[in-house]
């Protein structure tokens, strides 16, 4: 039995790979607050993130040679020296490998977790994370274009202070006038089919009620669904206006934090979606660690 663990910028993902992965649990903890490259994560989140893979370790047993963690985000901002003491951290007290990976890496492996012929159609992935966005064009069922984009929900949440009040303070017009701001110097081609939008969407659009439909542009035994641009809209304005935050906290107990980034991790790819002018999105839940299985048993 293998255990995989994605340790992003504010969501911890815990997987066990037995013939097939599956997700065993998740934490969110917010290390981009006061962040800095030079003195690391904060001693708050330093002890909280400790504190977890204690509790990991006791329910789990995980072995140096039997537990793969991969590391993005926020963390590839640090100086030398303060990622030299995490990975001697994790080696001293876990006996596991803290390893940082590139932003190349994270997308191959992406592109890994993605890849399919999609019935010849040009697809857009999109995976968002809290500081950084990654986005993969296949075509013909191969990887045509790769693109890293330095902004993810992190920005959004600093930027605008009431997207998380009971009803959001903020609407989905104005974030995504910034988002469109922020990306005027990205180009993208306008003739895709369609848009696999990553990291654990489809749960929750399933949760919050998306009008999804039937997938109907290609089958791949995984992605089951699809939206329309304008319906996606309208899924986001109720999560926005509909939901008050304590009614989507409840809809995830097992890790409610996770859900401080749906209005804006909805906002974030809507303006990516009016840029390259997709017409239909596919919500997915595969993620790095898809690919990484993958890249492996290939």
């Amino acid at each position: 039995m293998e255990y995989y663990i994605d340790l992003g910028s504010s969501t911890i993902k815990v997987y066990q790979y037995q013939e097939k992965l599956v997700l065993l649990e998740e934490h969110s903890i917010y290390f981009k607050n006061d962040f800095d490259s030079e003195r690391g994560i904060s001693p708050s989140n330093l002890e909280e993130l400790c504190r977890y893979f204690d509790e990991l370790l006791d329910k789990y047993h995980f072995r140096y040679e039997n537990t793969h963690i991969f590391v993005t985000g926020i963390f590839r901002n640090l100086n030398s020296d303060r990622r030299c003491e995490l990975v001697k951290l994790f080696n001293e007290k876990f006996d596991l490998h803290f390893n940082i990976i590139s932003h190349g890496i994270e997308s191959y492996y992406l592109a890994k977790a993605m890849e399919h012929d999609y019935n010849d159609k040009k697809v857009l992935i999109i995976n968002m994370g809290g500081k950084t966005t990654e986005l993969v064009t296949y075509h013909h069922g191969k990887v045509t274009d790769t693109k890293n984009l330095t902004i993810g929900v992190a920005e959004m949440l600093n930027q605008f202070s009431k997207v998380n009040d009971s009803i959001s303070g903020n609407s989905v017009e104005e974030m995504e006038a910034f988002v469109l701001d922020k990306l005027s110097s990205v180009s993208f081609d306008d003739d895709y089919d369609c848009a696999i939008f990553t990291g654990g969407e489809e749960r929750f659009e399933l949760l919050t009620k998306f009008p999804l439909v039937k997938n109907t542009l290609f089958e791949d035994g995984v992605h089951s669904y699809m939206v329309s641009l304008d319906d996606y809209v309208v899924g986001t304005k109720r999560v926005f206006f509909e939901y008050t935050m304590d009614d989507l906290y409840k809809l995830m107990p097992s890790n409610p934090k996770w859900m401080d980034g749906a209005r804006s991790g909805a906002v974030l790819p809507l303006a990516i979606f009016r840029k390259a002018n997709i017409p239909w999105i596919v919500p997915s839940d595969l993620n790095l660690i898809h690919g990484v299985i993958r890249d492996e048993r290939s």
